[in-house]
């Protein structure tokens, strides 16, 4: 099996990449593999990288070291490849999706990758993207969009950034007139602050909207939350959304969990569309989950049991 590792210098803010580097070749050297390594600042250039391996049509494990955004890369530059296997160091400022997984400073351990056991899991298709985390629409989104652009300036971590996200949409328009579809159920047509699929339960640093969702489940977490509060209500009890106090809340009765495997959110207007964080618009869209999609490296020792 080939090892191929992308290794994202934009990700986080105090990893060293040449530090990153060298950990990765003392960890291959004791599990006497050679890796193949793509260690530069071009997107483009790093997708391409991972396409090449996955059509190449040999067994490849594709190391993805960096944040949520460098999955999302791996995950699209791959889907449909049988062959591939995708792990996540994680370097990045929020690697939610890990978190179901263990505490990130133990996952930087890339022996614990290489040891790791393949398990397929679930992925949510909307149009060309693929997402294995958590997708929406609305307000959520658009706190992405902007913790996105929050980010990128120093000294602000993963979860500063959404918090100030969240301060900065919170006085703009936070409901959005949808009309949402799960499954073959009856469309609902209401002022919603979002709309959300989980495929797994964190996203923003931190925050978990899908408290119990399972990416290995067969299902999707379809969470809205209705026009039923103000600005004020939801700042002050934004810690209970926080930790996924919201599900089966008897006090957020305007939160409503559905599994399924589809969700359509029509928009009269073009809204933020958000798919493991990154950021598009769309007026229709719809959310897809697809059974067994991705070949994922359960690390060695991890707290998720296969």
């Amino acid at each position: 099996m080939r090892h191929v590792f992308v290794v994202n210098p934009c990700s986080g803010k105090k990893n060293d990449p040449a530090l990153v580097v060298q950990g990765i070749r003392d960890a291959c050297a004791a599990a006497g593999i050679v890796p193949e390594i793509y260690a530069e600042h071009n997107c483009e250039g790093m997708m391409q990288f991972m396409r090449d391996a996955a059509q190449s049509g040999d067994p490849v494990r594709i190391y993805a070291c960096g944040g949520d955004g460098t999955l999302y890369c791996a995950v699209n530059a791959t889907y449909g490849h049988r062959n591939v296997q995708i792990a996540v160091v994680p370097y990045g400022s929020g690697n939610d999706f890990i978190r179901l997984f263990g505490e990130k400073e133990l996952l930087r351990d890339i022996s614990r990758h290489i040891h790791g056991t393949p398990h397929w899991i679930d992925a949510i298709e909307s149009g060309e993207d693929v997402g294995v985390n958590i997708v929406s629409m609305g307000f959520d989104a658009e706190v992405n969009d902007k913790q996105t652009q929050l980010k990128k300036l120093p000294l602000i971590s993963g979860k500063t950034a959404y918090l100030l996200a969240v301060l900065y949409c919170l006085p703009r328009k936070i409901f959005n007139r949808f009309t949402v579809t799960i499954d073959d159920g009856q469309p609902v047509t209401s002022d919603f602050m979002f709309a959300i699929g989980g495929n797994c339960r964190w996203y923003g640093g931190g925050f978990q909207p899908c408290p119990t969702a399972m990416p290995d489940d067969g299902l999707m977490d379809c969470v809205t939350i209705e026009k039923e509060k103000g600005r004020l209500w939801m700042l002050m009890n934004i810690n209970t959304y926080k930790r996924g106090g919201h599900e089966n809340n008897p006090d957020w009765p305007f939160s409503k969990l559905v599994r399924g495997k589809t969700m359509r959110v029509q928009s009269d207007v073009p809204a933020v569309v958000n798919i493991d964080g990154e950021a598009r618009m769309a007026t229709d869209v719809t959310f897809t989950l697809k059974e067994k999609a991705i070949c994922y490296v359960v690390p060695q020792g991890s707290e998720f049991s296969v």
